[in-house]
């Protein structure tokens, strides 16, 4: 496993996004311990989860206790696995996603969060996403509130933007360590973001990176927007015998040293796939057909 740095802090070049371990088609509990066993046990020590992360109406928390489980019954050393959760957003029974960024809201959904990690201080807590009902400076300013009072260690931001990183950096000052806006081959809205990622020295950790590279659609015809530029993803993979999500997790590895991927998975064999990506490195030629292939 190759490492990046994450608030001064060395994580895994690639995460895991716990959340399809808790929504709706999740696997049962022993498959999705073994899924998070399996990650761990090929090197991952990033682990993206969210309070809202659970089915609509119900058990609020689902994933954040389900990784403290995961967690316990490891057999081996968790001392640098970083938990980064989110707070900030909901599941209402409709099936929808609710949103509040209000600093009451965030500092109760810290407090629960605390408790279901079993932790003395969350590890990275990030606003899940801007609350249009409220100034983004309060969203922020709750969470510097949380850091300075011992209960979060790192802040950051998610779905957002250039002109709201630039707003919570000056309210967080350093204690802003990262941004998760969903990026990816077939996916790249964020680029602006990345780059000022990049300039900051931010991580930028893409969730759903592997948009458009899903085994479900690789045989199919094409059901996700700019899908067929992506074959060259595949022709890459089939050159060196790996799976087309390892390329499109290399290539984005390949952007910035600030790109931490959070693929999704909910079988051990998908994550150690996603996990050995962070082995493939491009060689100039692959990079050069890839890049050509997005833009």
């Amino acid at each position: 496993m190759r490492y990046r740095t994450l608030g001064g802090l060395r994580v895994s070049a690639i995460g895991l996004g716990a959340m399809p371990l808790s929504i709706e088609g999740r696997p049962d509990e022993t498959r999705a311990l073994a899924t998070v066993h399996a990650a761990l046990d090929a090197g991952v020590t990033l682990l993206d989860t969210a309070d809202s992360y659970h089915l609509p109406g119900a058990e609020p928390g689902h994933n954040e206790r389900l990784l403290a489980r995961a967690l316990a019954t490891y057999g081996g050393d968790t001392s640098d696995v970083l938990v980064a959760t989110k707070g900030g957003r909901g599941r209402p029974a409709d099936g929808s996603w609710s949103t509040d960024g209000s600093p009451r809201h965030l500092k109760s959904a810290a407090e629960a969060s605390l408790k279901r990690l079993g932790v003395e201080a969350i590890g990275l807590y990030q606003l899940h996403k801007p609350d249009p009902a409220v100034p983004f400076e309060e969203s922020v300013g709750a969470l510097r509130e949380l850091v300075d009072e011992g209960k979060v260690r790192l802040a950051g931001v998610s779905n957002t933007d250039v002109d709201r990183i630039r707003t919570a950096r000056a309210v967080l000052g350093d204690r802003l360590v990262s941004v998760q806006n969903r990026y990816s081959p077939a996916v790249r809205d964020s680029e602006a973001e990345l780059r000022l990622c990049a300039e900051l020295g931010l991580a930028f950790l893409p969730w759903s990176p592997l948009g458009g590279i899903s085994r479900s659609s690789l045989d199919g015809p094409s059901r996700v927007p700019g899908e067929a530029r992506l074959g060259a993803f595949r022709a890459v993979a089939a050159e060196r015998g790996v799976s087309p999500q390892q390329v499109a997790l290399a290539w984005l590895l390949a952007r910035s040293p600030v790109v931490v991927p959070i693929p999704g998975a909910s079988r051990p064999e998908t994550v150690r796939d996603s996990a050995a990506a962070a082995e493939l490195v491009l060689g100039a030629e692959e990079s050069a057909r890839l890049d050509a292939a997005v833009q």
